[in-house]
């Protein structure tokens, strides 16, 4: 097998694994622009396994491009004449560059995937103007399945779109999602609720905290 050959099938690998590790990350924003929210956390289960696949998504492209880039032996070369037809597209350094282009865009989506969830403006002025007046609670809730900044950016948002959420703050690595609400405007049990269509589960609750 040519050397060319086995950059392609290399590139195809890399690629794959690319998606494969993105998966997890790109179901949010896909949940959301699809409207199925509760499909969000489908892939949280491939979380642990991530950091493989990216490891073998630069092990693979980096195989890839020493192919390509490797000098010829004389008897590549002579086979390269003897052929009548020029390279496929897909054998070129063009189709590598736009695989490895797009295996980075994908690997790096954890980064930017804040800019598919727009925003829900400023829905809770009303409230906020009672900020004096009226009693908030905080809630901080284990929430289990989150594994990037995509799945905080989709709890924040879902819980955002709730009249009378005075600030709302989730974080993948502790798996927390903390709210602070006005109680006569918005009931705890709707913000779970709006947590847990996400696809995200509320586990725990561990504390509260009420003022004036």
């Amino acid at each position: 097998m040519s050397s060319s050959n086995v950059s392609t099938k290399s590139a195809g690998a890399g690629m794959l694994a690319a998606i494969v590790a993105s998966l997890c990350c790109i179901t949010p924003v896909f949940s959301l622009v699809a409207g199925i929210s509760g499909i969000a956390a489908t892939f949280s289960w491939m979380e642990p396994i991530r950091p493989y696949l990216i490891t073998l998504t630069i092990g693979v492209l980096a195989f890839a491009w020493y192919q390509k880039l490797k000098p010829r032996t004389a008897e590549e070369i002579n086979c390269e004449c003897d052929e009548d037809d020029k390279p496929s597209f897909w054998q070129t350094k063009s189709f590598l560059s736009m695989i490895t282009i797009i295996s980075i865009i994908l690997l790096a989506f954890p980064s930017y995937s804040h800019m598919f969830y727009p925003d829900n403006g400023n829905s809770n002025a009303s409230t906020m103007m009672l900020q004096d007046s009226t009693e908030t609670k905080s809630v901080i809730f284990e929430v289990e399945g989150m594994t990037c900044t995509g799945c905080e950016n989709h709890i924040i948002f879902e819980v955002e779109k709730l009249e009378g959420i005075k600030s709302v703050n989730a974080s993948y690595e502790s798996g927390t999602a903390s709210v602070e609400f006005f109680i006569f405007k918005v009931k705890e049990d709707d913000i779970i609720n709006a947590i847990n269509k996400t696809g995200y589960k509320i586990i725990d609750k561990k504390k509260e905290r009420s003022s004036n």
